[in-house]
């Protein structure tokens, strides 16, 4: 191969890779999709968790709502509330207040208070374990399958198994919601954190019932009921219910509780 045919090689290409660099920086400049610096500015101050517990996709549209408008600067329950304040500054707003919150888990049927059917030795996962018919080893089809599912999504670490139930740090719980997606017996719910009395059961069985599979479940006695004078508790599938605003937290309800269930 002489020199002329290299040289003439290396010319195409050069000229090839020109005209595709051009063409490039043509098309970048043409299509290119302008940042609103604000949303740079906003998207700097979020976690970047891109949890969704805010209701959008991730942080950047988030960021993008924030901006237009269509969300408030304290929009991100995992953001601080100093984050909050910052973002507010920048879209020269007033950073408004949230309420903060906790995931809770209506449960607290431990190893030793519920009676099992059998024992379970298959994947780690409540979500395959409910597939299963039984939905687990527990007596109890509404309680807690304690496999640690809403642990192992928990970007927070604010979730451990503790004697077969799932407990939540409410001091390092931030709120996002993912626990309370995953747990496919629907046991853990976004309370107010400064609630004070909450019922520690989900199960929808008959008083009877409950008693014979577990020693700490609600039995739908209605004492706590007629005990509460703020109309804070009412009953639906023979489970009571807690209305985090009526709520006073006199703890009449807990003192009269038979089983203890209302913590």
């Amino acid at each position: 191969m002489d020199i002329l045919s290299i040289v003439t090689a290396l010319a195409i290409i050069g000229g090839t890779g020109l005209c595709i660099g051009l063409l490039l920086g043509v098309a970048g400049k043409k299509f290119a999709v302008e940042i609103d610096e604000k949303e740079e500015k906003i998207r700097g101050l979020l976690p970047g968790n891109n949890c969704g517990a805010c209701g959008y996709a991730g942080c950047d549209d988030l960021a993008k709502a924030m901006v237009s408008g269509e969300a408030p600067p304290a929009a991100c329950p995992v953001g601080s509330e100093e984050s909050a304040a910052e973002i507010a500054k920048v879209l020269g707003v007033s950073a408004g207040t949230r309420e903060k919150m906790t995931a809770h888990v209506n449960c607290q049927g431990t190893c030793d208070k519920t009676k099992n059917k059998y024992r379970y030795y298959g994947i780690q996962d409540c979500r395959k374990l409910a597939l299963i018919p039984g939905r687990g080893e527990k007596a109890c089809d509404y309680g807690c399958m304690g496999l640690g599912s809403c642990k192992d999504i928990c970007q927070f670490h604010a979730i451990v198994i503790k004697d077969g139930i799932a407990v939540v740090d409410k001091e390092i719980c931030k709120a996002c919601g993912q626990c309370v997606d995953i747990c496919p017996n629907h046991l853990i719910e976004m309370i107010p954190y400064q609630s004070q009395y909450h019922v520690l059961c989900s199960s929808k069985a008959k008083g009877k019932d409950v008693k014979a599979v577990c020693d700490a479940g609600c039995i739908g006695c209605k004492l706590c009921v007629k005990q509460c004078e703020f109309g804070a508790i009412h009953f639906e599938d023979n489970l009571a219910h807690i209305d985090a605003e009526k709520c006073t937290g006199c703890g009449r309800c807990a003192e009269k509780c038979p089983v203890k269930v209302i913590h």
